[in-house]
């Protein structure tokens, strides 16, 4: 008994790690061209990833997951953590309106609309982001928030429907105050 169950163990053991969440490290973009020190886990799942477009140094965490059948845009330096939902569409009205007919191809109520997340912007676990919705650089996105429309550069973003708390540069202000050697590296996407 004692020999099966180490024998399980080693199966199961080699099994996890197979299938473990890992980071992956050489992600490209749509031309074939590496994107510097961007990683995106294995265990996200992008549907339509030809419209999906990533900037540099973008972290995209465990069990989020990204359609961007009508494009959706992470520039640079963004961080998005886990269990996170991005959808450039939406059938919440639809399938109300249509009833047994929502199966019909071109739905008119169908919600449509990029998705557009400024540099250096980090979203919390479990948040939602709709169509049409644009994220400043420099955001602060609180965990469970639901956001749809319009945020400025340097938001605190948070709630369901989410809402401007805040502005980062007083968050950052503090620090920068601590660390003042680090000003020019902070200016150098602030300010452009």
């Amino acid at each position: 008994m004692q020999q099966k169950n180490g024998i399980l163990h080693k199966v199961l053991r080699r099994f996890f790690l197979a299938f473990r969440p890992a980071m992956n490290q050489r992600i490209y973009d749509n031309n074939g061209r590496r994107i510097a020190h961007t990683r995106i886990s294995n265990t996200t799942f992008i549907d339509h990833p030809q419209n999906l477009v990533v900037g540099e140094n973008v972290f995209i965490g465990h069990y989020n997951f990204i359609e961007a059948s009508q494009g959706i845009t992470i520039e640079e330096g963004c961080q998005l953590t886990t269990f996170i939902n991005m959808t450039s569409h939406s059938s919440h009205m639809a399938i109300r309106i249509y009833g047994k007919h929502y199966h019909q191809p071109n739905h008119e109520v169908y919600e449509r609309g990029a998705i557009h997340i400024g540099k250096y912007t980090f979203i919390g676990p479990h948040s939602t982001i709709m169509p049409k919705t644009k994220v400043g650089k420099g955001c602060l996105i609180a965990a469970y928030s639901y956001l749809k429309g319009d945020y400025p550069d340097f938001s605190i973003i948070s709630g369901n429907p989410a809402k401007v708390i805040g502005d980062t540069r007083k968050l950052d202000e503090r620090q920068l105050r601590q660390h003042p050697e680090l000003s020019a590296f902070y200016e150098e996407w602030a300010n452009d």
